[in-house]
């Protein structure tokens, strides 16, 4: 045989024996798998890649961020944990679902995340925390409690518990052949702040104070056990993350982490300042996203369900949410960012937008509503009831009580912080770019008047497409709350496997 000859029929042979391997081996799933992680409380410089003032430690998430994208323009549409939720498993701001007072719950007919992505070929699970309503809206194929989870008083979950990664590894499994969507909620950071090793970190006065909070004894004997909660979560979202690597789905799988509104401190939880409603976001899709980089896009939480959808091969311009806007309009509120996890674009939105409803909270006055809007450098604050006075579960706390004796001690920046969490003007702006704590109203100023108009007709503009009416929508915040939590308590105990 000649020589050439002979050399060909080897190579052939080569890639035949290559071609079956390569059929043998375990092929990329044509639909990522997906993991939603969405700590409680968290605020988003506590993330320690972030870069921002703090003292806590989280290398899982420090890892992730490192073979990931970080997303630093990422934001909430509210400062609390209901509507939160709700809009990120919806698609739609909170006012338009119906969903936006605490302990809501969304119109009737409203579909979500385990609607969509079923459409798609996915089977879904809830782990962990619910905080949505009705169960009809919210169709997971599994609620898996968490492991030693104490029920709520009215039988609803708390997700005070612990991941239960035995029972999440019988999910994965169950069919190997159906990509799987985990939406993952923990309890963690969210007060009273007990799991953890607070003694980790130290003399409290020695730790870093973000710029907004006011330097207290009180303030810094608060931290360490916070800081120990935020540390308790990163390990979680480690246990997850081993999970994946466990079963075979570390590569074919698309993780994002958030972390929710801001935490239980004055100017974080209940405002709309950035503390408040800045979120630290982490993308993870190896082969898809480029590690160890960063994108400033504004992105919200409505944007996360189109966007998974896009992932996973729909077109989310093609849903019915089965709940409709002011205008008519039956599509999401939220479109696809894909192009900015793929690094492909800086920008997504002009304006993002929030809305925080005190009715109804604990503690809460009768009313006391506020948007915001938000570009790249400004920030503007409508207080939607002005006259009244801010009040929460907080509000007579050691924190701002030591606030305020520092203040009446002479401490003017003291005596500001404390004073402003109880009682705000109409508007407030800030500019981002020169104050990025957001410490001084500039409102009044000369020369902002057109940026306040320019800010306040792109509110108002939002406000008609979500039905908001204002101060009347506040006032009837109270007939949107209870989630129908036993019921759906007794689905997750009937569906837990």
């Amino acid at each position: 045989m000649h020589r050439r000859t002979r050399l060909f029929l080897i190579i052939i042979s080569l890639l035949s024996v290559a071609v079956i391997r390569a059929a043998d081996a375990p092929q990329p799933a044509s639909k990522p798998n997906i993991v939603i992680f969405i700590a409680d409380d968290l605020t988003w410089h506590d993330v320690a890649c972030f870069g921002g003032p703090t003292n806590a430690k989280t290398p899982h998430l420090d890892r992730l961020a490192s073979e990931g994208l970080k997303l630093t323009g990422f934001f909430s549409p509210a400062a609390v944990c209901s509507p939160t939720r709700q809009a990120l498993l919806t698609g739609m701001y909170p006012v338009r679902s119906g969903a936006y007072p605490n302990h809501s719950r969304v119109e009737p007919g409203t579909k979500s995340l385990p609607h969509h992505l079923r459409a798609l070929g996915y089977r879904s699970a809830c782990v962990g925390k619910t905080h949505f309503g009705p169960a009809a809206s919210y169709p997971f194929d599994r609620m898996l409690t968490m492991s030693g989870e104490t029920p709520g008083a009215k039988g609803e979950d708390t997700g005070d518990g612990e991941l239960d990664m035995a029972a999440m590894e019988r999910f994965i499994k169950a069919n190997a052949a159906q990509p799987f969507c985990f939406y993952v909620a923990t309890n963690e950071p969210h007060g009273p702040w007990t799991k953890g090793d607070k003694a980790a970190y130290g003399d409290p006065a020695k730790l870093k104070l973000p710029p907004y909070l006011v330097d207290t004894l009180e303030t810094r004997r608060n931290l360490p056990a916070y800081y120990a909660e935020v540390t308790y979560m990163d390990a979680q979202v480690g246990g997850v993350m081993d999970l994946l690597e466990k079963t075979g789905h570390a590569q074919d799988t698309l993780f994002l982490f958030v972390s929710e509104q801001g935490s239980g401190v004055p100017q974080g939880k209940w405002s709309l300042y950035d503390p408040g409603i800045r979120v630290a976001a982490i993308a993870h899709w190896p082969g898809r996203i480029q590690p160890a980089t960063a994108n400033a896009a504004l992105v919200q939480y409505v944007d996360v369900l189109p966007t998974l959808i896009a992932a996973a091969g729909g077109d989310p311009a093609t849903i019915d949410t089965g709940c409709p806007d002011a205008m008519g309009g039956r599509g999401f509120d939220g479109r696809s960012f894909l192009d900015v996890l793929f690094g492909r674009t800086d920008h997504h939105r002009d304006y993002v937008f929030a809305q925080h409803t005190a009715r109804g909270i604990i503690d809460g006055p009768d009313a006391y509503g506020t948007r915001a809007v938000r570009d790249t450098r400004w920030k503007l604050i409508v207080n939607l009831q002005p006259d009244a006075e801010f009040r929460n579960a907080i509000s007579d706390g050691a924190i701002l009580k030591s606030w305020r004796r520092k203040g009446d001690a002479g401490d003017p920046f003291a005596l500001a912080q404390a004073a402003r969490y109880t009682k705000r003007p109409a508007i407030e702006l800030y500019d981002l770019k020169a104050d990025p704590w957001e410490l001084t109203n500039v409102a009044a100023q000369p020369g902002n008047a057109d940026t306040i108009t320019r800010l306040r007709s792109q509110l108002d503009a939002w406000m008609k497409q979500q039905g908001d009416r204002g101060d009347q929508t506040e006032r009837e915040a109270k007939e949107h709350q209870g989630m129908g939590g036993a019921k759906a308590a007794g689905q997750k105990k009937q569906n837990r496997k």
